[in-house]
């Protein structure tokens, strides 16, 4: 297994005013750039052979508690695929852990839960604990990840948000229909929006912590939420990301993305948010009509186009920067993560062509 020991070599000081001006931030200000940053979900993955050489001789939870290598994984993508940003190698749902619901990651089957939150009893054993201590793993790896980039790269944290990690505590791993949760929901309201506090307490803590180790801004991943009507959204899910939001207290820009969420757009925008990630789904320029020009917006090129040829994948760049019309603030991502078999080649191609386009708007 490699280690740390080349990124040493090229060892950065962090500088606060050249990580402010970079593409990335500046986009987050929705202030003009030089070109479209881009960055992508999943970017330091299983589409890349030193990550699989890495996991084969050690399980993702083990990978995930061992700050170093994290802190490597991180590093290479942005190193591989000059990326205008990097994110923490993690997961949404290390938290869960501390709250004693033995959680633990199949072969095949992915995360599975095995003392699922089933009803009100349920709710009120969860374990308190403090996310500093217990998630001071990801911290290491944050402070670590820091001091071996780029100066000029921010550095992104995430967390989970409330209703995701709640559908998963519920049904017990993944879903399609998410019966289970939707169930809990409507049958114990209270015992639900109890949940949600827990949960919202936790990621608010987490990614604070994660901003204060040196993460120059964070994202909220929803990806379940998509699932639920608008009205659903607004009653059990909405007040709960305010809160969230609010309870970071501006300390760093806030990204929030969910998958198949257009119709909740107009919603979620009320969160006091910087930037919201949409899907392949939507068109951006009516996603960011939506939620209107005085956010920042990410996304949105379908993964499974990164199969295709290099014209296919060109055309459809040109579409997404074309929508965005190089209005400032737009930040060009994947509609979801990058997809374990995807040519390495084409990703790089991706990063290339995005950088040459924007250039020209």
């Amino acid at each position: 297994m490699s280690d740390l020991n080349s990124l040493t070599k090229t060892h950065h000081k962090t500088d606060g005013n050249i990580l402010s001006n970079s593409p990335f931030m500046k986009a987050l200000r929705r202030e003009k750039a030089e070109t479209t940053p881009i960055w992508l979900m999943r970017q330091a993955g299983r589409f890349m052979p030193e990550y699989r050489e890495i996991r084969s001789k050690m399980g993702f939870l083990e990978l995930c508690h061992n700050p170093q290598v994290c802190a490597e994984v991180t590093c290479m993508a942005v190193d591989m695929l000059n990326v205008d940003a990097a994110i923490i190698f993690s997961d949404i749902l290390l938290p869960l852990q501390s709250l004693g619901c033995e959680l633990e990651f199949v072969k095949g089957d992915g995360p599975v839960i095995h003392k699922p939150v089933r009803n009100v009893e349920d709710v009120a054993n969860l374990l308190s604990f403090d996310c500093a201590e217990s998630l001071s793993y990801v911290l290491d790896a944050i402070k670590l990840t820091r001091k071996e980039l780029p100066a000029h790269i921010p550095l992104i944290g995430f967390a989970g948000a409330p209703f995701t990690l709640a559908s998963y505590l519920i049904e017990g791993g993944s879903s399609r229909s998410f019966e289970k949760t939707k169930r809990f929901m409507y049958a114990e309201p209270a015992a639900w929006h109890q949940l949600m506090k827990i949960l919202s307490k936790i990621v608010s803590e987490h990614l604070t912590n994660q901003v204060n180790a040196g993460a120059q801004a964070v994202q909220i991943f929803d990806s379940w939420v998509g699932c639920l009507s608008r009205w659903d959204y607004a009653e059990y899910v909405y007040p709960h990301l305010r809160e969230t939001v609010a309870n970071l207290n501006k300390i760093a820009p806030v990204i929030y993305f969910g998958t198949d969420t257009a119709h909740l757009l107009s919603i979620a925008k009320g969160a006091d948010v910087d930037m919201i990630g949409v899907d392949w789904r939507c068109d951006l320029d009516e996603a960011w009509r939506t939620i209107g020009h005085d956010k920042a917006i990410q996304g949105n090129l379908d993964p499974v186009i990164l199969y295709a040829d290099k014209q296919t994948i060109r055309e459809r760049v040109e579409q997404i920067l074309g929508k965005a019309k190089g209005r400032p603030g737009h930040v060009f991502n994947l509609g979801h993560g990058v997809l374990p078999q995807t040519p390495v080649d084409n990703v790089k191609y991706l990063v290339e062509l995005v950088r040459e386009l924007s250039a020209k708007q």
